[in-house]
């Protein structure tokens, strides 16, 4: 049995009473108080989030951007030095290994954020694809966190040829979200030196920062469906990083948020959820991603699968009145009572107060305004289609 992993704020959680969980081979704080007050004060100001959990992986190299585009579904060399990138690493046969964040550091210089879970499966497929790249590519095992880098853009890489490098257990991340998430870093001391400013960086671009004397890598991403950034700090500087941000925070309303709200936020924004939403047997069109596949690249892993059945479910938004929620698993029917699809993900929604959902349905059933039931334990509970995301914040 594989022991579960901490991350390096582990005693600052304990300190706050957290209640914890296994998340991806984790135990992570599912809340610290009352998820709906978590969920409220990211809505309302800020949460902060330890997502130390998640896997890094740094590619450099005059091919890096070559080898990325072979990579992953997206094209990644036409990427501007300073953006962010959703895309997603697929199998041969065009499901889903993980979905990821792609930042570009340099020229010659990315980095790869996975989801937890999904470590060692994109580890394995970039191991993979190294060797079968159309690129001279190789991959490096993490070293650890001893001796590790001192910033995100000090790691040294080789110039000519790709290299991939899981560099995970040398970095911790930290999430600020909410609409005063930009004020919180703004106020808070010893970070600072933001290169842009944060006034003049937009959504799915990155900053650089300093603290503690290192450079941070600050982006302007999240997944709560608010404003907000993800602070990749060396785990060294992980501790002093929460603190000074929680010191600073909390007096602008910034609380430390669990893996419960972090969920239900998600889900208003109808953000995918790995294992739920994706997974190897899922292709991207049907989970409404298929423009992020650049299906004109002369080559890439996932490039010859063929196109979904006309009859494979597709992914809807749900919505019904009163306060029982499906939740994953539970069948989604239409008016004969029969079987039409399944909810992946499900809740009471915080911020709208009723029902919401997302569910693999019948692609003929998939127009918002179909009305479909969910079965709850036996009960029937009538639900309509509605296009997502359910939640959208004010600009």
């Amino acid at each position: 049995m594989t022991e579960l992993r901490y991350t390096p704020l582990r005693e600052r959680h304990e300190q706050r009473g957290a209640a914890f969980t296994d998340f991806g081979g984790w135990m992570m704080p599912v809340r610290y108080s009352s998820d709906l007050a978590e969920h409220h004060a990211v809505r309302d100001a800020a949460g902060l989030f330890d997502i130390s959990h998640m896997g890094e992986f740094l590619v450099t190299g005059a091919d890096g951007a070559s080898f990325l585009d072979y990579a992953l579904a997206g094209r990644i060399s036409t990427m501007r030095v300073g953006k962010a990138k959703y895309s997603l690493v697929l199998t041969e046969d065009g499901g889903v290994v993980d979905d990821v964040i792609v930042y570009r550091i340099a020229d010659d210089r990315f980095l790869v954020i996975a989801n937890a879970g999904n470590r060692d499966a994109v580890a394995t497929a970039f191991a993979e694809r190294a060797q079968r790249s159309p690129v001279a590519a190789t991959f490096r095992e993490s070293p650890g966190a001893a001796g590790g880098a001192t910033s995100f853009a000090h790691i040294p890489g080789v110039s000519g040829i790709a290299v991939v490098e899981d560099v995970s257990d040398q970095f911790a991340l930290i999430a600020v979200q909410g609409p005063r998430a930009r004020a919180v870093l703004e106020a808070t001391p010893g970070l600072d030196g933001f290169e842009p400013a944060l006034a003049e960086l937009g959504s799915y671009a990155w900053a650089s920062a300093g603290f503690a004397g290192e450079r941070l890598l600050v982006a302007r991403t999240g997944y709560t469906g608010e404003d907000g950034f993800e602070l990749m700090v060396p785990d060294r500087r992980a501790v002093a990083l929460w603190d000074a941000l929680l010191a600073a925070g909390e007096p602008l309303g910034l609380v430390p948020a669990g893996l419960a709200a972090r969920d239900t936020l998600r889900l208003e924004a109808g953000m995918p959820l790995y294992g739920h939403e994706l997974g190897r047997g899922i292709r991207p069109a049907q989970a409404g991603l298929g423009r992020t596949v650049a299906a004109d690249k002369a080559d890439f892993v996932g490039k010859d699968a063929p196109e979904p059945a006309a009859d494979a479910p597709v992914l809807v938004g749900l919505v019904a009145e009163g306060r029982r929620a499906g939740r994953s698993g539970y069948a989604v029917v239409d008016a004969d009572g029969t079987l039409v699809g399944e909810i992946t993900s499900g809740a009471l929604s915080p911020t709208l107060g009723h029902p919401i959902a997302m569910a693999y349905v019948r692609p003929d059933l998939a127009e918002p305004g179909t009305e479909l039931a969910i079965d709850v334990r036996g009960t029937r509970i009538p639900t309509t289609v509605t296009a997502l995301p359910f939640y959208r914040r004010k600009k």
